[in-house]
């Protein structure tokens, strides 16, 4: 997928776990680890919402666009 969600980036900008994320975001660490490896299929703009405000980044800090080769 042409679409990275660089949160493992940002846990480690803000030297926190994945555990701490997944709780302050109300989701299992199961969830977290799906947006995290990239196998999630549709990122709802409430959880975005939520993952920047708990790591304080913008959503181009989380997103990235690298065109499949």
């Amino acid at each position: 997928m042409a679409i990275v969600i660089n949160i493992d980036v940002m846990l480690a900008r803000r030297k926190m776990s994945s555990g701490e994320l997944a709780e302050k975001l109300g989701i299992t660490p199961a969830n977290l680890s799906i947006l995290k490896n990239g196998k999630a299929k549709a990122l709802r703009v409430t959880t975005l919402d939520a993952l920047c405000k708990a790591l304080e980044c913008q959503p181009g800090d989380l997103l990235e666009y690298r065109p499949d080769s």
